[in-house]
């Protein structure tokens, strides 16, 4: 998300307050709720509260935010924040990898499945039935990170259980058990590969796949016969 977010820096740097703009308050912007805290803001943007807590108050000084001594209220009205908030939207909409990178600031416990863990583990090497005009995205959402999430989503203008566009498409669950692929949220690699083999009309180049990268005894007659000309 680095450079998307940085592309929209200097968008946003034609037109408004140069000083203020830098890819934490852009973070700020997106995470922040509209009844929160420095330091829940701090933990979901991943910057230290002392960063965090300067660059709020400078952001209060113009309006953005209205600050008590434990709450922070986002103003919704202020020119800058509804400035900065359409660029942000623009973006979104357009950006498939922006979907994906933002999750990170909801502060929701999720992880992606089905199709989106198959790219995960495959390293994006496997990426089926999605493309501009068509693109789902696979995650699992706690319960109790619903209404959350909705929130998010409704602030931002990020598209849910859609039929054309990118969206989001949703399985909200009790309990998450999480592994990581390069750092990414994901289902289990075993949990994967049941996935796949329950669809391996459409899986089966990716099963392949799974059995060279991971060294995994799995039964998959994919590779294509060489024939002699």
């Amino acid at each position: 998300m680095k450079e998307k977010v940085y592309i929209l820096i200097i968008t946003i740097m034609i037109t408004m307050k140069m000083a203020l703009i830098n890819p934490y308050v852009v973070k700020i912007v997106i995470a922040a709720r509209e009844e929160d805290s420095i330091r829940a803001i701090s933990q979901r943007i991943q910057l230290s509260y002392g960063w965090t807590y300067k660059w709020m108050h400078d952001l209060a000084k113009i309006g953005v935010f209205r600050l008590t001594k434990t709450k922070v209220y986002i103003n919704k009205k202020n020119e800058f924040y509804r400035k900065i908030m359409s660029f942000i939207k623009g973006v979104l909409a357009k950006d498939v990898s922006s979907y994906y990178d933002v999750l990170a600031l909801f502060g929701i416990k999720y992880c992606f499945t089905k199709t989106d863990a198959v790219f995960m583990w495959t390293k994006g090497g496997y990426n089926i039935a999605r493309y501009k005009e068509y693109y789902p995205i696979f995650i699992k959402i706690k319960k109790e990170d619903k209404a959350i999430f909705e929130k998010y989503c409704k602030k931002l203008q990020l598209n849910i259980q859609k039929k054309e566009g990118i969206f989001y498409v949703i399985e909200y669950v009790d309990k998450i058990e999480i592994s990581f692929a390069d750092n990414i949220p994901v289902d289990s690699l075993e949990e994967t590969i049941k996935f796949m083999e329950k669809n391996k009309y459409n899986f089966e180049p990716a099963l392949e796949m799974i059995k060279e990268m991971y060294k995994k005894k799995i039964k998959v007659k994919y590779k294509e016969a060489v024939t002699n000309v």
